[in-house]
């Protein structure tokens, strides 16, 4: 997976941030953008890889070299204390080796998180930085943030009061999955552009820019990495 801050050129950054001073041209709205690379430590993922490659490490060792019988009398065949040592050691290496696989790998490391929970990640990132970044102290309650993560491939649209009480949550959420189907079908510089070029037009007619506003916050995309 490639980085927030490989995907992104100097010519994207600059798309980006003419996008949000245009639109800030038509609106009183302060929009904000960021890209973080993760949302959440997903530890358990980690966890759950490991234990699975363990498992198969397993029963790859048992299958090819099962536990044969020992009669009485006969010393030739290995001690079942030391065939069930090496199935342990076998366990707890695949175990390693897996879970150090899905720290690496993070396509690995997502097939073992629930969708559910890189949802709730994501959300909880946002909330964050949408008080970190200051989003929701804009003087008017104007404040809106566009979120993007990388690894859970998710996207979320957080409004302040007075920008939220004129879109409504229900045409939030909307362009939204219009982002999101935007990244689908081009890049996440044009769907990022293309939003705020819309939510300055939207905005522009609800809450148009006056004589006296001033630019509280950063037309920059913002990187977490």
């Amino acid at each position: 997976m490639k980085r927030a801050q490989e995907m992104f050129s100097p010519e994207d950054h600059q798309a980006i941030t003419s996008a949000v001073v245009a639109a800030e041209k038509k609106t009183a709205a302060e929009i904000v953008s960021v890209v973080a690379n993760v949302s959440g430590r997903y530890d358990r993922a980690e966890d759950s890889a490991g234990l699975w490659l363990g498992l198969i490490a397993f029963i790859i060792t048992w299958a090819m070299y099962p536990t044969v019988p020992v009669e009485v009398g006969d010393w030739s065949g290995s001690h079942p204390v030391a065939q069930l040592a090496a199935y342990v050691v076998v366990i707890v290496v695949g175990y390693i080796l897996g879970a150090s696989l899905a720290t690496q790998i993070p396509g690995l490391r997502r097939l073992f998180t629930p969708a559910e929970q890189m949802s709730d990640e994501t959300w909880k990132a946002a909330r964050a930085i949408f008080f970190d970044k200051r989003v929701h102290h804009t003087a008017d309650a104007t404040g809106v943030l566009i979120y993007f993560s990388l690894y859970e491939h998710r996207a979320v649209i957080l409004a302040d009061q007075n920008a939220l009480d004129l879109l409504g949550q229900e045409r939030i959420n909307e362009l939204c999955r219009e982002m999101i189907e935007q990244v689908k079908s081009s890049n996440l510089t044009d769907a990022m552009t293309k939003t705020i070029e819309t939510l300055g037009n939207e905005l522009g007619k609800l809450l148009p820019r006056q004589a006296d506003d001033i630019n509280e916050l950063s037309d920059a995309l913002i990187i977490i990495e």
